[in-house]
């Protein structure tokens, strides 16, 4: 029976401050590679990964063929369970997957991961039909966030090993975790593993896959995630003067946030402020009493640790400025402004504004975020990337392990 991952390693003035990529993505041409040598091998892998559901919450059926396909292939591979997301069939196992070459326990330098979890609905694989060329197509859900990543970070490995290029075979590991689109609740697991052991390991550095274009990530915004609770006195619309409408609250103080500097920095332009969710009132004729926000910030400033804090703090004054007494702001987690080294010689940069697992894995290793396929398509109902996407990213994994492990 597969043994734990736990028990393994006991062995305004500010709206004209706009992100902007670190290079013009517009100039930017797609390469035609040749055939690569392990095409066959990366469309089939990455296929297989994207047929299979995953949506977060039920990992379990591409954790187990993780395991299998790595097994077969001479790695030791580990399974670290995690918690069940409320709402989800608790009969079926969540667990992160471990894996490395070799069967003593990992002294890693260099740890490569991503999420094998994705959003839903789940959208079956497709490619484009006739021969298979650099600019062929792949559609399906995760097939860029990030099944493409866990599919080249697995072949660039294999590679690597193939070619005697990683002197001691358990340097590098493959981390793959659950739940990155929903809390992070994976990676969270895996980190609060190791700082249980009384020695645990220290890593050099940590390369993290997602959808940043093949262009090597500066950093990406954090994030704050709350909801914001309006609450009023209901009576009849036709004498809106005896009540108070917790909407008309909501309303108002939405536009002040919207219109407020909620912090700014060069590298990652604005704090964005997205009112995602707005429930409120019961009927038209009906003065509502309560009304609920869901709001989700992308900090632009930091410190990693406490720049969301202040995006919190402007927003609560917001709130009092409207009414001191009728708001309530319940905030789930968040941080500020996430840094990465993007100092490798090859690599165009960019900087990204959506959030990822690094601020989940405590620890003082060097930070890469990279991977194949544009964040614009993920998420969406035309989810897709060529197969240069794919291929390009192996030789830019194969790099940045490389680059890592002489540093």
């Amino acid at each position: 029976m597969r043994s734990s991952l736990i028990a393994c390693l006991a062995l305004v003035p500010w709206a004209a401050c706009t992100q902007q990529p670190l290079n013009d993505a517009k100039h930017r041409a797609t390469p035609t590679l040749e055939s690569s040598s392990y095409r066959d091998q990366l469309l089939s892998l990455h296929k297989q990964l994207v047929s299979i559901p995953s949506i977060s919450g039920d990992e379990n059926a591409v954790g187990n063929f993780l395991v299998d396909y790595l097994t077969a292939r001479g790695y030791h591979a580990e399974l670290q369970p995690v918690a069940a997301r409320q709402g989800t069939p608790t009969s079926k196992q969540r667990f992160n997957v471990l894996a490395w070459k070799g069967e003593r326990a990992p002294s890693a330098r260099i740890v490569v991961s991503s999420h094998i979890d994705v959003v839903p609905p789940h959208i079956p694989y497709s490619i484009s039909p006739g021969e298979v060329t650099s600019e062929t197509m792949i559609k399906g859900r995760g097939s860029v966030d990030a099944k493409g990543s866990v599919a080249a970070m697995i072949v660039a490995l294999e590679q690597l090993h193939a070619s005697n290029a990683i002197a001691t075979q358990d340097d590098v590991m493959l981390l793959f975790v659950v739940g990155e689109e929903v809390a992070g609740d994976g990676m969270a697991t895996f980190s609060h593993s190791l700082s249980k052991m009384k020695k645990p390991p220290k890593f050099d550095a940590v390369i993290f896959g997602e959808p940043t274009e093949n262009r090597l990530a500066c950093g990406h915004k954090g994030g704050l995630f709350c909801s914001i609770t309006a609450r009023g006195v209901p009576g009849h619309s036709g004498y809106p003067w005896l009540g108070k409408s917790a909407n008309d609250l909501m309303v108002r103080a939405l536009a002040k946030i919207l219109d407020a500097n909620l912090g700014s920095s060069e590298l990652f332009g604005n704090t964005t402020f997205n009112a995602g969710r707005f429930d409120g009132g019961v009927a038209a004729n009906v003065i509502p009493e309560k009304a609920v926000v869901q709001f989700a910030a992308r900090v632009a400033t930091g410190p990693e640790d406490k720049g969301h804090e202040v995006v919190a703090e402007r927003i609560q004054r917001i709130l009092h400025q409207v009414d001191d007494e009728a708001f309530e702001m319940d905030c789930t987690h968040g941080y500020g402004s996430v840094k990465c080294n993007c100092e490798v010689d090859g690599f165009e940069k960019i900087t990204v504004n959506y959030g990822t697992d690094i601020p989940n894995l405590a620890g003082n290793h060097t930070r890469y975020l990279y991977g194949p396929g544009n964040i614009l398509v993920a998420h969406g109902a035309r989810e897709n990337l060529t197969v240069a996407d794919l291929e390009e990213a192996v030789e830019g994994y194969q790099k940045l392990i490389v680059h890592a492990l002489t540093q």
